[in-house]
């Protein structure tokens, strides 16, 4: 049986298939490691034009993504199966970070919503909404890229997902510091060469100065992150 099942829920499905189709998302639900199910809301709707959205109440631009559709869809989810969580994808949800990526890795079933149009009805929000998720502090056009990077991070972590697993363990923000400076053949390129300790053979020299390079780069670049590294520690 796969470790995680994945339910996306979209106005636009098509987005999905290249990301889906491709890379280690691809070979992962090749592996039976994850399976992913992505939903067209059209396909919920009551009417013969297929309409999922509706002016706002109280008036304003742009549309608004019914209740009807969305609960249709997820109610019907829920009946096959229990998630652990009904996330929404929408720029004024909680930041993402590899800690949350973490823990949707171990779950068993998700379900993501991506927005699109103005907004979706506050009552889909209230009644089926468990998270609400943001992928930074802009707005895009749906949530379908977001669900995108979402589905990525949690995919490449799982175990089985990609073949040399200690190098998920070792990306950026798992330990609350940022990745070491990487290097590769040739040694001498443009008279620029490869750190010296690198080619040493010596792992354990190597494995502290890859320590030291990530707490130097987190230091510089991001000191909100490298104060949570001291306080974590």
């Amino acid at each position: 049986m796969p470790h995680l099942r994945i339910d996306i829920l979209s106005a636009v499905p098509q987005i999905f298939e290249s990301v889906l189709s491709t890379s280690i998302i691809s070979r992962a639900v090749k592996k039976e490691v994850c399976e992913i199910h992505v939903h067209n809301l059209h396909d919920y709707a009551l009417d013969r034009f297929k309409h999922i959205d509706d002016t706002p109440f109280g008036g304003g631009a742009g549309m608004i993504l019914q209740c009807q559709p969305v609960f249709d869809c997820i109610e019907k989810l829920k009946a096959e199966r229990a998630y652990d969580d009904v996330i929404f994808l929408t720029p004024d949800g909680e930041v993402l970070q590899q800690e949350m990526v973490n823990q949707f890795s171990i779950a068993q079933n998700l379900i993501l919503l991506c927005g699109h149009y103005k907004g979706i009805d506050q009552r889909i929000r209230d009644v089926l909404v468990t998270k609400e998720i943001s992928i930074g502090d802009y707005v895009l056009s749906g949530g379908e890229l977001p669900a995108c990077v979402l589905v990525d991070s949690i995919v490449r972590i799982i175990p089985g997902a990609i073949s040399d697993a200690e190098s998920a363990l070792e990306d950026s923000f798992q330990d609350d510091l940022l990745g070491a400076p990487h290097y590769t053949r040739p040694a001498v390129y443009r008279d620029i060469e490869v750190p010296k300790v690198l080619l040493s053979g010596n792992h354990a020299h190597i494995k502290q100065w890859r320590q030291e390079q990530c707490i130097k780069k987190t230091k510089t670049r991001r000191p909100d992150l490298y104060q949570k590294y001291l306080n974590n520690r």
